[in-house]
């Protein structure tokens, strides 16, 4: 399998940013970690292993981003607007940065958004909030407003809210989406989520689910036994659904 690592100082986000490129050709998969994980996460997991087949294949070539989430929205010590303002500087590099080097080393018209736990929301996210720029969305286990609270999990934000919040949940801002362009890109997507029948947020991905069924929008949602959440779950689910 080809593998390459691949880093370059980011001037959105001021710092050095890494990622690993899996495959040769086909489907172009932005993969983003989970809230503790990094551009090697993935790899560490095995779900690089699981997905060899099809990436050897030239089915599908996956582009390992890193996470800034204990800098941006997990960094408690900042106020919660400084915290948002970093993520969405995480936004503008994905699209500004990692995607047109997608794009420059694989011309395949299929960019597959994809994550695990909070990669999921990220995930999630940056598809619903551009959606000509990405023809699938596959979201394992994730959580698609963070101010909510279930079981352990508390409000991201401390109760503060503010537009670039409600901006970046896609439950909030997707009922109120009119954009007859932005929908009709939405309904062209292959959407799928996965989440497990004890996960702490399942109410959570049947609201999106809703909200989606509400605005015409095609999509899967599959349920898992147990919580489903972790490394085990995850190896078995991306042949399946990525």
């Amino acid at each position: 399998m080809q593998r390459e690592y691949h880093r370059w100082h980011s001037p959105r986000m001021g710092r050095t940013m890494e990622l690993l490129v899996f495959g040769h050709a086909g489907a172009k998969v932005l993969v983003f970690p989970t809230r503790d994980g990094r551009f090697y996460e993935y790899e560490n997991l095995r779900i690089v292993q699981q997905l060899a087949p099809k990436i050897n294949a030239g089915q599908l070539q996956l582009f390992c981003v890193d996470s800034v989430d204990h800098d941006a929205l997990y960094c408690f010590w900042k106020h919660p607007a400084e915290r948002i303002r970093r993520h969405m500087q995480f936004e503008d590099y994905i699209l500004h940065e990692v995607l047109p080097f997608m794009r420059h080393k694989n011309q395949h018209p299929c960019t597959i958004s994809h994550g695990c736990s909070l990669g999921a929301f990220h995930a999630a996210n940056i598809a619903f909030r551009h959606p000509h720029l990405f023809q699938k969305l596959s979201a394992f286990s994730g959580r698609y407003d963070l101010t909510i609270r279930a079981e352990s999990f508390s409000d991201l934000f401390n109760g503060y809210y503010d537009e670039n919040i409600y901006f970046h949940t896609p439950t909030h801002f997707l009922p109120n989406l009119a954009c007859e362009w932005r929908l009709q890109h939405l309904r062209q997507m292959d959407i799928v989520l996965v989440v497990g029948k004890e996960d702490p947020f399942l109410g959570n991905n049947h609201y999106l689910s809703h909200i989606l069924h509400s605005k015409g929008i095609h999509h899967q949602l599959h349920e898992w036994h147990e919580r489903a959440h972790r490394g085990y779950y995850w190896r078995r689910m991306a042949p399946l659904y990525l």
